[in-house]
Formats: structure tokens, C-alpha cells, sequence
């Protein structure tokens, strides 16, 4: 650069004839004019916030992350180390702002080794199954995220809770709702905080759906359709989710648990009545313990009525559309771990409109890690607790008995809204 200050000449003039050159240079700096409130910003309540910059015509900016500081966040050991494990939760620790990785737990010493390395997890907190009971004894650790197949859930939730560990579990929750009101009473005992990974319910634009709901945006909510399929290779049955004892069921559980799970939300009613059928292609060995296809209706008390459909067999798709009295709302990808948008179609006037709804998207994981997180700084109940979970396995044996009859099936009746919820979460960004 022309107005570079050479080393060897700096070397050369000395110390008093370097600093009359670095004084000089300091004072030109002082021409600059100091920099507004708009630009410096301003510290509030511990964090940095920034007076808004653009005009009216465009979106405004989300405010800086405020994470707190390391050891202040709260300690996480995953327990399993399979696709979900190493795909989204390990990376979206990255994004979280309460919550720290401390620990892990699996089975594999060398993708145990491994794993821990590339995340900087010492070697003395990493277990494997036999051992796992010793995290009792690791204070670092607050939180245990199971993530283990279904069958494995209710051993390693009642484990965690005996070392006096909150919980984190997958969903579903476990492989019947028997186990799974088992797994909220050793909760309860142990007197720690039981949540449960419904991903959905911490995602923004499906939060957005829900607020149209509840607060009659579009009028009415009539029905739904809600679609979540997939397909299997074709040696499938080597899975686990294919072994009836450790998956507890077929697409149903799996994935059709979102359809269930998201129609509760968004209403935040309970289905008083199902209706459903299912299919399974005849001696395809993927499903001789588990079924490949369920369609179901179900009833709420406001006599909203969503039509549901999974599979194992159908190409990936997970939409769902809301039908309103004044509006339809569609939502490409409702149901995956990324990706979601939002489509609000209405009459404006004398026009016909189909308006796409953009949000800031949010890593769901984080966002679910998050909350627990903030459960247990702040000693509440989760938003999506075990009993939750415990109701959706309710609904979903009701769902297999009206297959197995072809009879609808009768649910016990809700009065109220979020019935089996926590505290309600701010209003998404």
C-alpha cells in the first residue's frame, strides 16, 4: 500500500521518531466523525441491539444472537450416535444459544472415539451402554437426549432419571402408551423435567399456521390434508424401524406421528374420534412385522375434520394443506428438517390472491434444544412434557384398533385448549 510504514525504516528512526509517525497517523484518525446510535448500537439488559436501519418497504433485520456464555449453558449428552445424532443434532449444537454438547453415549467404541474427537468431547465423558449409569456422577452433564429406537426409549429415560438427569426423548415416545405413562412417572419420581423431541412444535412456520387457528385469521379451520410418506430400499427390513419390537410399528409411528402430533397443535384441541385403514403389499419382507401404509380421519370438538396419510411406500412428500372458511393455506415440505414454506391463497378484493408467507428460518433442533434448555434454567415444565407424548400413543393405538375392526373408535373427550401442554412459547420471529 503507498501510505504503508516500512518495518526496517520504523527499526531505523527509533522509538520517539516511530511513535511522532504512529501519533500522526492517530490523529487523522480523529477526523473521522464517531459513529452514530444506528451504527454503534447499544447494550440492553445484557444484550447488543441495533436501532432499525431500513425503511418501512423492506423487512426488518432479526436482532444479533444473544448466547449466553459457555458455562452458563446448560450440559447435553446424546445418547446414540445413528443417522439423526450425527446428521442434526451434533451440528445444531452449533446454533444453540443455551445449551452446550458435554457428553456422548453409544455403542460403537470406534465412532464413539471418533465422534467425540471431531466435537472436542473429553474422553471421560463418553459411555457406552454398560456403563451409562456412571453419568450420574458427571455434573456436567444436566440434560440426557435419547435417541435411541423406540423399543430402547422407556429403559433409558427411567436410567437417565435415576441418575437424576432431565430428558430429552425422540419421538415417538415409546413403542405403547403403557410404557410410555411409565416413563412420566419415573419422571415425576426422580423430580426431573421429561421432554419430548416434537420438533414441529418449536419450527416457525408451522407456529405461524397454528396462530392463524387459534386466532380465526381466516375464520373457521374446516379440514386438513395431511400427507407424510417415504420410500424404503429395497432390503429394508434389516432396519430397525422394520422390527416390530424395537419400532413399535410401521410408517404410523415413525412418520405419520407428525400428521397426529401437528393437527393437536395446531388447533390445540384433541381428536374426539378416528376413523382409519391400512395396507401392507403381501410377502414384501419389509413389512411382515410393521405396515407400510395407514389412512385415518379424525374428528376434533369444533368438528374439524384432518384426513391423514403415511407410507413407506410412496415417494417423499410432506405437505399439508388448511382449508379455512375464507382461505387456503399450503405448506410445501410441513413436515421436513428444513426447507418449509408457507402459501396463504384469498380473495383481495376483486382478485384472487396466492401470497407466499416468508419467515427467518430457524434450525427446528436448536430451537427444541433451546427450549429444554431454558426448562431447566429456569425450573418450568417443556411445552411438548411426556404427557404429550403419552396422548399421541393413545391416539395411535386407537388409530391401529379402527384399521383391525374397520370401525371408527371413540377417544375420551378434552374440555379446553393445550390440555396436555406446557407454558405457551413466545410468538415465533
Amino acid at each position: 500500500m503507498p501510505d504503508s510504514i516500512d518495518r526496517r525504516l520504523m527499526l531505523k528512526l527509533g522509538g520517539a521518531a516511530a511513535g511522532m509517525v504512529l501519533g500522526a497517523r492517530g490523529a487523522d484518525a480523529q477526523k473521522y466523525p464517531p459513529p452514530s446510535d444506528v451504527d454503534r448500537g447499544r447494550v440492553e439488559n445484557g444484550k447488543v441491539t441495533f436501532p432499525e436501519w431500513r425503511s418501512q418497504a423492506d423487512p426488518k433485520t432479526p436482532p444479533p444472537p444473544a448466547p449466553l456464555p459457555p458455562e452458563q449453558r446448560v450440559g447435553f449428552a446424546i445418547v446414540a450416535l445413528g443417522r439423526l445424532s450425527l446428521e442434526e443434532l451434533l451440528p445444531a449444537f452449533g446454533e444453540c444459544k443455551k445449551a452446550k454438547l458435554v457428553a456422548l453415549v453409544s455403542g460403537s467404541p470406534e465412532k464413539l472415539r471418533t465422534t467425540a474427537q471431531q466435537y472436542g468431547i473429553a474422553p471421560e465423558n463418553c459411555y457406552d451402554y454398560a456403563g451409562f449409569d456412571r453419568i450420574r456422577d458427571n455434573p456436567a452433564v444436566q440434560v440426557v437426549y435419547i435417541v435411541l429406537p423406540n423399543g430402547m426409549h422407556r429403559e433409558y429415560v427411567e436410567r437417565a432419571a435415576a441418575a437424576g438427569k432431565h430428558v430429552l426423548c425422540e419421538k415417538p415416545m415409546a413403542t405403547s402408551a403403557a410404557d410410555a405413562r411409565a416413563m412420566v412417572e419415573a419422571c415425576k419420581r426422580a423430580n426431573v423435567r421429561l421432554m419430548i423431541a416434537y420438533r414441529i412444535q418449536y419450527e416457525p412456520y408451522n407456529q405461524r399456521a397454528a396462530r392463524f387457528v387459534q386466532e380465526g385469521t381466516f375464520g373457521r379451520l374446516v379440514g386438513a390434508t395431511m400427507t407424510n410418506v417415504q420410500t424404503v430400499a429395497p432390503d429394508g427390513e434389516k432396519q430397525w424401524r422394520h422390527k416390530r419390537v424395537q419400532a413399535g410399528g410401521g410408517a404410523l409411528p415413525d412418520i405419520g406421528l407428525y400428521c397426529i402430533n401437528t393437527a393437536r397443535f395446531l388447533t390445540g384441541e384433541e381428536p374426539t374420534e378416528v376413523y382409519a385403514e391400512q395396507f401392507s403389499p403381501p410377502g414384501d419382507p419389509r413389512y411382515a412385522q410393521v405396515e407400510e401404509t395407514v389412512a385415518w380421519t379424525m374428528r376434533f370438538p369444533s368438528n374439524f375434520l384432518a384426513q391423514c396419510l403415511t407410507s413407506y411406500g410412496a415417494r417423499d412428500d410432506k405437505h399439508q394443506r388448511l382449508n379455512f372458511a375464507t382461505a387456503t393455506v399450503d405448506m410445501p415440505n410441513a413436515y421436513r428438517y428444513q426447507g418449509q414454506q408457507l402459501y396463504v391463497a384469498q380473495n383481495q378484493g376483486d382478485m384472487d390472491e396466492r401470497q407466499q408467507v416468508i419467515l427467518p428460518q430457524k434450525n427446528q433442533f436448536a430451537e427444541e434444544i433451546d427450549h429444554m434448555a431454558d426448562c431447566v434454567l429456569s425450573n418450568r415444565q417443556p411445552r411438548t412434557p411426556g404427557e404429550e407424548g403419552v396422548q399421541d400413543h393413545v391416539i395411535m393405538e386407537a388409530i391401529y384398533e379402527s384399521a383391525k375392526t374397520g370401525r371408527p373408535v371413540k377417544l375420551k373427550a378434552y374440555e379446553g385448549k393445550d390440555v396436555f401442554r406446557g407454558p405457551p412459547l413466545p410468538p415465533e420471529g
